[in-house]
């Protein structure tokens, strides 16, 4: 049973606190363990999502690594807020980034976990952070050493891990990239025509409709330095990058996407046999390719648009580690975009072994 006390919520060892800017505060009730913890994870709900999303995942990172991280869910695009665009929605999560390390100067690392639309949010926001390697950053100020400050930093951390669930990299708007929409080439056409009723600036920059002052989507600008917002070079800061993905049964976000693949480039897949992670069924290392071994690849499938395999082609320029996921043979598979990230632990249980996975791949 939870322990509440002077705003503290204390569950089996790990303690969480809300935050003045609407997130959690999650880290370990033993001082000698929060004291020493120097790697903060930001972890980013989804669409209409809130920091109550991640609390399952997050209490299980402080009990495995109870003296090493500090994790924050962030709150500040929740509910409605997450129409805004996923640049107004990068703002924002800057800023919530960068009060959480005012308030906590030990800090020496950082990664980011986020889900559905909030990896896309994630991506621009380190964009926003990223410091080029150089000899002290006064904007951030923080315990790093010397030697530290020299390498390229997201917002004076260093950056170690870049893990994404079931986001939608490539965008909605390819052929059934939306699966609830059942491949049908019409109502994705329609659906492009008519998402910013429902999902305002936020659908407009998923279906790539957002064409301002002749300036290409957002989506595929965030594949690229972008004036002084260094997206890729951020990307390719961080000491790995991981893409989670769900082979099936994802009504929001297909494979395809979340995965950063071509049509011919999806692999087969096979029922686990790991009983540890039952439903993690094919993992992949991509390297990433130059120039030249991206611009040369034959796409031969014509479901894949010309911005959509520029957006593949920017993304290899970095290497991945790719996780599918299949919950095919569960009775909540229905609901895999929500069980990927154990959103509600009463109901989307059978996905602690993704998020197990997860930690046990955590890079410290």
């Amino acid at each position: 049973m939870d322990k509440i006390e002077n705003g503290r919520v204390e569950n089996t060892g790990v303690c969480s606190t809300p935050t003045a800017n609407g997130g959690e505060d999650v880290y370990s009730c033993k001082g000698s363990d929060a004291s020493s913890a120097d790697h903060l994870v930001i972890m980013v709900h989804g669409i209409l999502g809130s920091a109550s999303d991640w609390k399952f995942a997050a209490e299980q990172f402080v009990r495995m690594l109870p003296d090493k991280v500090f994790v924050h869910c962030s709150e500040k695009n929740m509910a409605a807020l997450t129409l805004d665009g996923v640049d107004v929605m990068g703002e924002r999560l800057s800023e919530e980034v960068l009060d959480v390390i005012k308030r906590k100067p030990d800090m020496r690392k950082i990664s980011f976990v986020a889900h559905s639309v909030g990896g896309l949010v994630a991506r621009y926001t380190i964009g926003r952070l990223y410091r080029p390697p150089s000899k002290g950053n006064p904007e951030y100020s923080s315990s790093n050493s010397s030697a530290e400050e020299s390498k390229a930093t997201i917002a004076g951390l260093e950056p170690v891990n870049f893990i994404t669930f079931a986001t939608p990299h490539l965008g909605s708007r390819g052929n059934k990239q939306v699966p609830f929409l059942f491949g049908v080439p019409a109502f994705e056409k329609a659906a492009g025509l008519f998402i910013h009723w429902i999902f305002r600036r936020t659908g407009r920059h998923l279906f790539l409709t957002d064409h301002v002052d002749g300036k290409p989507p957002l989506l595929k600008r965030l594949v690229e330095d972008d004036g002084d917002c260094h997206f890729m070079s951020a990307l390719q800061a961080f000491k790995r990058r991981v893409a989670y993905s769900n082979v099936g049964y994802d009504h929001i976000v297909g494979w395809r996407t979340s995965s950063i693949r071509r049509h011919n480039e999806l692999p087969k897949w096979e029922d686990s046999i790991n009983e540890k992670y039952p439903h993690i069924v094919y993992e992949e290392r991509c390297k990433a390719c130059d120039g030249e071994q991206c611009d040369s690849v034959l796409v031969e499938d014509d479901g894949l648009d010309e911005i959509e395999g520029e957006m593949v082609t920017g993304l290899s320029r970095v290497s991945w580690e790719k996780v599918d996921v299949s919950f095919h043979s569960s009775r909540m598979r229905f609901a895999a975009h929500s069980v990927i990230q154990v959103k509600y632990h009463y109901m989307h249980t059978e996905g602690a072994d993704v998020i197990r996975h997860m930690i046990d791949h955590f890079l410290l």
